[in-house]
């Protein structure tokens, strides 16, 4: 297997300074500031808003196949992450994860579809070398 990569550049001080993170693939590439992490600051990333995206896209992709595996292929999984970032004892820290799904899978009823959505979370590897944060909660909903 490829060694996937991406790598950030950060300039200046903490609180005035930004830099751009770069995906290997060369697909992506976005300034990320320190506002961005504790504020909302329109047009720029941040560690939590990637983190996000990487365990969305890799929950989405591992629920697909595990509901693939147990003979039921879907039309559409679409996972949203939602981090919590907090300033604690030790500094900033992510405290939570909220995966919201929602999931349309033809002749699947909803108590299967809870228990395999369940599974997935767990055995997703974004989830799992997330294992550190305190709570990684999932909502999980099928549509259609």
């Amino acid at each position: 297997m490829p060694v996937r990569k991406a790598e950030a550049v950060w300039k200046g001080s903490l609180q005035e300074g930004g830099g751009s993170v770069t995906m290997g693939s060369g697909l992506l590439e976005a300034p990320y500031t320190f506002k961005a992490r504790v504020e909302d600051e329109a047009g720029a990333t941040n560690p939590e808003e990637l983190l996000g995206a990487a365990h969305a896209s890799c929950y989405a992709m591992f629920l697909s196949a595990a509901l693939g595996r147990a003979g039921h292929t879907p039309t559409r999984v679409q996972a949203t992450a939602n981090v919590t970032l907090i300033r604690g004892e030790a500094g900033l820290q992510i405290s939570e994860i909220l995966l919201d799904v929602e999931a349309e899978v033809p002749g699947l009823d909803a108590a299967a579809f809870q228990e395999i959505a369940e599974k997935a979370k767990t055995g997703c590897p974004v989830s799992q070398a997330l294992a550190s944060v305190p709570s990684i909660q999932l909502q999980a909903r099928l549509v259609g």
